[in-house]
């Protein structure tokens, strides 16, 4: 397993930097040794795993489910270690987790910070990405687990614990539209809006309601970041439209007013904590696992606008 350890340490660098003399630099070893090991595999297997091109290095297709399969080698290997540490009754480990944009303000951060206090010894990795984005890695073994929009129609996906969460209109403290708790799409026609663009999972909903109503928008400014709309509804460009979940901690200190949508043909969308349905977590894994699940509820309409 060491030499096996080494040439696959040596190939995934290669293959994420696209050169083997930045590989030699990044791991500090020769560029001679990386080379060597890499012309050994592609004898053994019979077929490349690199085209060599002027400008470097790609991988084959070879080198592609090699890279691939590397990636899962590793998480494999550091979930045995932290199994064995188990043994020593240690709570150590590392665990990967996913989640989407609005996730990277308010609860989950402060649950992060909460974990560090009580597992010192575990460390967490978190990776932003879209909902797609959040799935693939999921089952792939990229991540732990992750959180996300709508899995019900994904069968290789575990929901551990899941919430309802609404799209609203969100206005900058004091402005007259945001008194209102509840209203229908309707209500914002003829006035400036901030609209959520693909691959946002809310777009979705916004097109939904676009295309029902007829309502021709009159949109300022389209953003495929949530940070920007905010932003951007904060400056007063014009009236936002996103999920209660994207605005929780703006609302909660009072910057911004979240007023419901409520036409018929919108649903709540669901957004869940997923595992791998083919997988089962280290015990560091577990333990941050139980962790947020025990307060998945706070992520879900209202209580996630609750002061």
């Amino acid at each position: 397993m060491p030499a096996f350890s080494r040439f696959l340490r040596y190939f995934m660098t290669v293959g994420r930097l696209g050169s083997i003399r930045r590989a030699a630099e990044e791991l500090n070893v020769s560029a001679s040794a990386i080379d060597r090991q890499i012309l050994n595999a592609e004898a053994e297997l019979g077929m490349p795993l690199f085209e060599r091109l002027p400008t470097g290095l790609r991988l084959s297709a070879a080198g592609e489910i090699l890279m691939a399969a590397g990636g899962r080698w590793q998480k494999n290997l550091g979930d045995v270690r932290a199994q064995i540490e188990d043994l020593r009754g240690l709570k150590r480990g590392h665990v990967d987790i996913a989640i989407i944009d609005a996730l990277t303000k308010g609860h989950v951060p402060a649950l992060i910070q909460s974990l560090q206090g009580r597992y010192p010894g575990i460390s967490i990795g978190v990776k932003v990405t879209g909902n797609a984005g959040v799935r693939q890695a999921i089952i792939t073994g990229e991540v732990d687990f992750g959180i996300m929009f709508e899995p019900e129609s994904y069968r290789d996906l575990t929901v551990r614990a899941f919430v309802d969460v609404v799209l609203g209109f969100i206005t900058p403290a004091g402005h007259p539209f945001g008194e209102r708790g509840e209203a229908r799409f309707s209500a914002c026609a003829g006035s400036p809006v901030v609209v959520p663009a693909r691959p946002l999972a809310v777009a979705e909903q916004v097109a939904i309601l676009e295309g029902t109503s007829g309502i021709a928008l009159d949109k300022k400014v389209t953003s495929d970041n949530i940070q920007m709309l905010t932003s951007l509804v904060m400056q007063g460009i014009g009236i936002g439209m996103l999920t209660s979940l994207d605005v929780m901690t703006e609302v909660r200190r009072g910057l911004l007013r979240f007023t419901r949508i409520t036409d018929p043909i919108l649903r709540p969308m669901t957004l869940a904590l997923c595992t791998a349905s083919a997988r089962t977590p280290s015990h560091a894994a577990a333990l941050v696992l139980g962790e947020i699940e025990a307060g998945f509820a706070q992520l879900g309409y209202p209580a996630a606008l609750a002061g």
